[in-house]
C-alpha cells in the first residue's frame, strides 16, 4: 500500500524539548514541536551538523480547563491566570484569585517542564518562558490532567484543544480575556486570531539528511497536501489558506533541494 510499502516508521513520544534533543543528535528524521525551536537547541543541532527546515502544519488553541461543576469561572483574564501560575504564587483558593469567587480550594494541573505546551503557556501567562510556580501536578500525559481536573470541583489545568474536544463530559474550557473580551477556544477563534494570547502554531522539523530519503519527502508532501483532513482527524486546527500556501511553498523549496 502507498508509495513506499516497505518503509517502517518508528514513532516515539516525548515533550518538544526532549524531541529536539533526539533530533539534534541525529536520532530522528522528523521532530514534531508545539513551539518553535530555540537558539540553544539550534546551536546543538549546528554543533552536531544537523541542518533542518521548519514546516508549520497546524494551529492549536491552548486551553484552560475547569471541572464541569465549576459555575463561577466561565471567563478568566490573563492577569487572573498569572495570579494562579506566577513563580512563587501561594494562591490555594479561588477567592484569592478574585473575591467574587467562592471559598473553594484551587488545585492546579499542567504540562511538565519538558513540554512545548509548558514553554508556551508560561510565556503567554507569566511573561517568561519557563517561569511558573512549581507546586502543581506536572505531567507529560494530558490524560492525567483530564482526570485530575475531573476529580475536583476547584481544579484547573491546561493543555491542547484536542483534549477539550475528546473529553466534553470531564472538563470544561474557560473563555480567556486577553484584553479584548472573553473568547472561547475554538477552531474559528484560533484561525481568526481572536483567541489571544493562547493560540499557537504547531510544527514539524525535517533534517536535511532525511530529505535524501524519498519516503521522508513523500511523507512531508502528503502531510501538507492532505493537511485539513489529517489535522481535523487528530483533533487540531487546520492551517489558514495563507499558512498553507506558505507551507506548500516551503515544501516545494525542499523538493527542489532534494532533486538538486
Amino acid at each position: 500500500m502507498g508509495e513506499h510499502p516497505d518503509t517502517d516508521v518508528t514513532v516515539g513520544t516525548s515533550g518538544t524539548g526532549g524531541g529536539f534533543m533526539k533530533f539534534c543528535a541525529g536520532e530522528t528524521d522528523i521532530s514534531d514541536a508545539s513551539r518553535p525551536i530555540e537558539g540553544d537547541e539550534t546551536a546543538v543541532c549546528e554543533a552536531k551538523g544537523i541542518a533542518f527546515s521548519q514546516l508549520t502544519v497546524a494551529n492549536d488553541a491552548l486551553s484552560v480547563v475547569i471541572n464541569p461543576d465549576n459555575d463561577w469561572a466561565d471567563c478568566l483574564t490573563v492577569a487572573q491566570l498569572n495570579t494562579m501560575w506566577a513563580p512563587g504564587s501561594t494562591v490555594t483558593n479561588w477567592n484569592q484569585v478574585d473575591p467574587s469567587f467562592p471559598n473553594e480550594p484551587l488545585s492546579l494541573f499542567g504540562a511538565g517542564t519538558d513540554s512545548g505546551t509548558f514553554d508556551y503557556f508560561t510565556q503567554a501567562v507569566n511573561g517568561q518562558e519557563g517561569a511558573s510556580r512549581t507546586d502543581y501536578a506536572a505531567t507529560e500525559d494530558d490524560n492525567v490532567t483530564v482526570e485530575g481536573v475531573a476529580g475536583a470541583k476547584g481544579a484547573l489545568g491546561y493543555f491542547g484543544y484536542s483534549d477539550v474536544e475528546a473529553n466534553p463530559d470531564k472538563v470544561k474550557a474557560v473563555k480567556i480575556d486577553g484584553g479584548g473580551g472573553c473568547v472561547a477556544p475554538s477552531s474559528e477563534s484560533a484561525r481568526d486570531g481572536s483567541y489571544t494570547p493562547l493560540t499557537r502554531e504547531l510544527f514539524i522539523y525535517v533534517s536535511d539528511a532525511a530529505l535524501t530519503k524519498p519516503q521522508v519527502v513523500s511523507f512531508a508532501d502528503f502531510y501538507l497536501r492532505s493537511n485539513t483532513k489529517i489535522v481535523e482527524e487528530a483533533g487540531f486546527i487546520p492551517l489558514t489558506d495563507d499558512q498553507l500556501e506558505a507551507a506548500l511553498s516551503e515544501l516545494d523549496e525542499l523538493n527542489t533541494k532534494v532533486t538538486n
